[in-house]
């Protein structure tokens, strides 16, 4: 047991540093470069479990890779669609909108997750570079 909150420790402190919506496989590379010994199997599990435990958040993105998000807190989340960075949004909670689905599904809503997509301001930038040039 001492172990397993040992590497919980280890990944939890790099998912805060590196603090920028990690994919696993990145948090695994920052753990394994200063705890060589840690498996990849292990630092997925770990992240699954601290997910499930509500102590990290999953971002779930489409068409790729989860990312983990160390605020757990109610926000939103944007994604570039060219260069894949995600980003916390700070915005007032739509919590009304849970009521809203729950009373047109009939479903009992337990919360949502909402992810924007677009151009982060570099990738912007850039694209408005390559049309001025064209």
């Amino acid at each position: 047991m001492a172990r397993d909150t040992m590497q919980r420790n280890v990944i939890c402190q790099e998912l805060n540093n590196l603090g920028n919506h990690p994919t696993a496989d990145q948090v695994y590379n920052a753990v394994h470069e200063k705890y060589p010994r840690i498996s990849r199997a292990t630092v997925y599990r770990t992240l699954n479990r601290l997910s499930d435990e509500g102590l990290v958040t999953r971002v779930k993105v489409s068409d790729g890779a989860d990312r983990f998000d160390h605020q757990t807190h109610q926000h939103y989340h944007v994604r570039c669609a060219q260069c894949g960075r995600v980003a916390d949004v700070n915005m007032p909670n739509l919590s009304l909108l849970d009521t809203e689905a729950a009373r047109l599904s009939g479903y009992v809503v337990e919360g949502h997750s909402l992810l924007f997509e677009g151009l982060c301001p570099g990738c912007a930038r850039e694209s408005e570079m390559e049309d001025a040039d064209a």
